[in-house]
């Protein structure tokens, strides 16, 4: 029985690309999307044995989109693609869970591998980025605590993307009220009490591209 693969990018091109790339070598795809809570969604539905998921997203990156799919289908792996090669990107994303972390450059030859190895039990790095996460480790670098919980980062997103609340609350299926007390914590946790800043803060964490 094939490997069943859930493909989550937000350019349908690149999309298409993966999605032969994988199949000419034998993957199943059983669900491509184009925004972190479409994943969750149908990872929700079909629990994929491989989820590979780019980092910047809209309504849910990567990163936010794996933890979720990982406590919903504990059993599935996470890959995610992504431009980042910081070592604070690297380990914020193994401390999650995820067990590949491909650099987009280098995506159509490292994923096939690193699909491979996290099948055997193993991690995956990207060549590029090894160095970055080894030094890291040897010099005690961690990941500063993020004060915010899963939910309060959903929402911080899609303040930075320019969501109004009301559209926030009608996205997250919460009330307007719920919505806009998120916020509220958001910027007491955060110190920020303005928007941009808090596109800043986002931009910072990983969480929309710059």
């Amino acid at each position: 029985m094939p490997t069943r693969i859930l493909l989550a990018d937000d350019h349908l091109i690149v999309r298409q690309g993966l999605k032969a790339l994988l199949e000419h070598e034998g993957f199943a795809i059983v669900a491509e999307v184009g925004d972190g809570q479409e994943a969750v969604r149908s990872a929700r539905e079909r629990c994929p044995d491989v989820a590979v998921l780019d980092f910047a997203m809209p309504l849910l990156n990567g990163l936010g989109a794996a933890r979720e799919i990982l406590r919903t289908c504990p059993r599935a792996k996470a890959i995610l693609l992504t431009m980042h090669t910081d070592d604070h990107y690297v380990l914020e994303a193994l401390q999650a869970g995820v067990k590949g972390y491909v650099v987009k450059t280098q995506a159509s030859g490292d994923l096939v591998r690193a699909i491979n190895e996290v099948l055997r039990g193993m991690m995956y790095l990207s060549p590029g980025i090894s160095q970055a996460v080894v030094e890291a480790y040897l010099s005690k670098s961690e990941v500063p605590p993020d004060p915010l919980t899963a939910r309060e980062r959903e929402v911080l997103q899609l303040v930075a993307e320019g969501k109004s609340t009301k559209e926030i609350a009608k996205l997250l299926g919460i009330s307007f009220k719920t919505a806009e007390s998120h916020r509220t914590r958001i910027m007491k946790k955060t110190n920020i009490h303005e928007t941009a800043g808090l596109v800043r803060y986002a931009v910072r964490r990983g969480l929309i591209q710059p």
